[in-house]
């Protein structure tokens, strides 16, 4: 089996600051692209973060409290990224069930529940409380 290390020079195709920093955004944008087009989750995280953004532009308070009600949706939609990534490099090196490849995929989901839990616990805090 044929390994592949990049040098160097393929991490850093670019010169200079301001030329990695474009290059990072592409890559970043077509990660969101890919994860956007081919997971179900993500998509129903974005119309969440959407409409959460619109009920956090009503009812907060102040700015802080604006940003304090979506920090946990931000949360939400980083962890469903990296929970995607787990999944794809489990599937990359077999598809072939393995407890271990249950537990990586089984921790990424809990994170996300985690994460959903966080949500529920800030927002509803917040109209009880507040």
């Amino acid at each position: 089996m044929k390994t592949y290390e990049k040098t160097d020079k393929e991490y850093m195709p670019h010169e200079g600051a301001l030329a990695h920093l474009k290059a990072a955004f592409g890559y970043s944008c077509a990660g969101l692209r890919s994860v956007f087009r081919s997971e179900m989750a993500f998509r129903l995280l974005v119309l969440e973060a959407c409409v959460l953004t619109l009920l956090a532009a009503y009812f907060a308070q102040s700015f802080t409290h604006f940003v304090l009600l979506l920090i946990p949706q931000a949360l939400a939609l980083c962890v469903e990224l990296l929970n995607t990534a787990v999944e794809a490099t489990v599937d990359r090196i077999s598809l072939d069930r393995h407890p271990l490849a249950k537990k990586a995929k089984d921790a990424g989901s809990a994170a996300q529940f985690t994460a959903q839990i966080f949500l529920i616990i800030v927002w509803g805090s917040y109209f009880w409380l507040g």
